[in-house]
């Protein structure tokens, strides 16, 4: 490598990795949702608002394959399915809460009106 050129820093494969998962729209706030207890989907929807049920129930199939929550169907009557982190999902909780921090502190907040896709 000549002098005038520096070393370029190689993102880590495993941070890549987390940000398939969580670098996706809606994943993180889905997680920390759950972070206060098993939900239901219905609750879940209207928790994280903006959110289609599509792509809530896309998310959440996404984070199950992830190993990061659980889907529990309860038989009913009537019929229930809830949501749960697993151990995995729930040590991402602090690291959630820190750069929930680390935002708050220094980035600007995003108006209303450009954060409305639910892509």
């Amino acid at each position: 490598m000549s002098p005038e050129q520096p070393e370029l820093h190689v993102c880590d494969s495993a941070v890549t990795l987390a940000f398939s998962v969580l670098g996706k729209r809606w994943n993180g706030m889905i997680l920390a949702t759950l972070g206060g207890g098993p939900i239901a989907f219905a609750a879940l929807r209207r928790t994280v608002t903006g959110i289609s049920d599509a792509v809530l129930s896309d998310r959440l199939s996404e984070l199950a394959d992830a190993a990061l929550l659980t889907r529990t169907v309860d038989p009913g009557p009537p019929v229930s399915v809830s949501y749960e982190l697993t151990g995995a999902g729930e040590k991402l909780l602090p690291l959630l809460e820190q750069l929930g921090q680390w935002a708050a502190s220094n980035l600007a907040p995003i108006p209303a009106s450009s954060s409305s896709a639910a892509s």
